[in-house]
């Protein structure tokens, strides 16, 4: 940044007249710092999600191309997208981190619930980082709060299409889930009305672990009258 701002200033030393200088360098420092200050900075966030995928339908979607999660046998059915540190309104991202290389051994802890290499060495940098956590605290943590969640029976491995609505589907969540209510999830179906697939589920969580209201990144939860639970094949 220092070379930055030592560029900049000695191209409005050539174009400011001397009175000018030192009030355009204190606007040039200004902007920097408000910079800065937008920044997003780890550990500083009001709650998490855990946003939980619909294997079935992300493999429909992909034509099954993604073999580790979608090739023969691997009868997935909700799988941890990610653990997201949010604000109440938007979110941090992409936080400076010391850890950046994601371990192989780390990769295979959490490939039995998130099965993407990609997508686990992803959501580290852009959504891990920004939780205060060590890497090992931050995959642990994915683990626990995903072992908070109990999955109705319905929804645990069907071998054909479930049929049901978004607030069906809460409501069966919230009946299994002890201390879980309505405006603690978001359904995602892509926006779409009508008959929809379901894409996600997330489940908000307090910093201290505890199921807790979702923030205003949750608001637009799906409309569809009918919301498709594709089977586990």
């Amino acid at each position: 940044m220092s070379g930055i701002f030592a560029a900049t200033a000695a191209a409005v030393t050539k174009v400011c007249r001397p009175g000018s200088l030192i009030a355009a360098a204190i606007g040039l420092l200004t902007a920097f710092s408000a910079a800065e200050a937008k920044a997003p900075r780890a550990g500083v966030f009001d709650y998490y999600v855990l946003a939980l995928s619909w294997s079935p339908t992300y493999c429909g979607d992909r034509g099954g191309q993604d073999k580790q999660q979608c090739g023969s046998g691997r009868r997935f059915a909700f799988v941890v997208h990610g653990l997201w540190p949010q604000h109440e309104q938007g979110w941090p991202e992409s936080c400076a981190a010391n850890e950046t290389w994601v371990p192989d051994e780390q990769i295979e802890a959490m490939l039995p619930v998130m099965p993407s290499k990609k997508l686990i060495i992803h959501e580290w940098k852009k959504h891990g980082t920004c939780s205060g956590l060590s890497m090992d605290g931050y995959f642990d943590l994915s683990r626990d709060l995903l072992a908070k969640v109990r999955v109705p029976a319905r929804y645990a491995a069907p071998t054909q299409d479930v049929l049901t609505t978004p607030d069906q589907l809460v409501t069966d969540f919230v009946k299994t889930n002890s201390g879980l209510s309505a405006n603690m999830l978001f359904v995602d179906c892509g926006r779409k009305r009508g008959r929809a697939r379901l894409k996600e589920l997330r489940v908000c969580f307090s910093r201290d672990g505890d199921f807790t209201r979702c923030g205003g990144n949750e608001t637009q939860s799906c409309s569809a009258d009918t919301l498709v639970l594709p089977p586990v094949r």
